[in-house]
């Protein structure tokens, strides 16, 4: 991590010289008080200058980084974890051997693993919004399960011109299907139900145009 060390008259002058050099804000530092000023005789003699550290925080991306690489060195799992970024989100990939016991069933294991890297990583700096976690690529093969499924009901939706209701899922993978069809003129999405049952319903678009007509 970066520091540099500086001094001043007082704290908060010797705060602002570092963050200024930094080019940061007061929330993206740690600050530690190496001397603390003093006045000296009759305010005049033997008088000290305020001397701190400032040590700029890890990035976000950075934490969860090391969080989940401690992670499998404690768990003595064999694997890597690389770093992409998406936008304002950043994913990060676990490749390896043995990986399963990082996924769990339905990968119930692997979305608290996500949920924990994001809590660990919540106080490092940068914009970013979330960060996601894959291990042994579950996550981009269950998206393209949800894609083909999604395509799949929506064909059924054509020929029947009856909506289909999907199983309940999780908003990210609500997502997921909502994304697949987004260019399919024939068809229309929208989620209906209270979590955890919350659901993605298909319908023909000239039912859903007649329905909003007459609400």
């Amino acid at each position: 991590m970066t520091s540099i060390e500086k001094s001043g008259r007082s704290m908060e002058e010797a705060l602002e010289s570092a963050l200024s050099e930094l080019g940061v804000s007061e929330e993206d530092v740690i600050v530690e008080v190496i001397e603390e000023p003093s006045r000296g005789f009759l305010g005049i003699l033997g008088g000290k200058d305020a001397k701190i550290r400032v040590t700029l925080k890890k990035d976000r991306a950075e934490i969860a980084c090391e969080f989940l690489t401690g992670l499998l060195d404690r768990m003595n799992i064999d694997g890597t974890v690389e770093t992409r970024i998406q936008g304002d989100s950043r994913l990060l990939e676990v490749s390896g051997n043995d990986l399963g016991l990082l996924i769990g069933r339905h990968g119930q294991t692997l979305k608290h693993l996500e949920f924990l890297t994001n809590v660990v990583s919540s106080k490092g700096i940068g914009n970013i919004r979330r960060i996601f976690v894959d291990v042994g690529g579950y996550r981009r093969k269950k998206e393209r399960i949800l894609e083909d499924m999604a395509r799949n009901a929506a064909r059924k939706v054509e020929r029947t011109g009856r909506s289909s209701f999907l199983r309940p899922m999780d908003a990210r993978d609500r997502r997921i299907v909502h994304m697949a069809l987004q260019a399919n003129g024939r068809v229309a999405t929208h989620s209906e139900g209270d979590e955890p049952f919350r659901r993605v319903v298909i319908s023909p678009r000239r039912n859903l145009n007649a329905t909003l007509r007459h609400r």
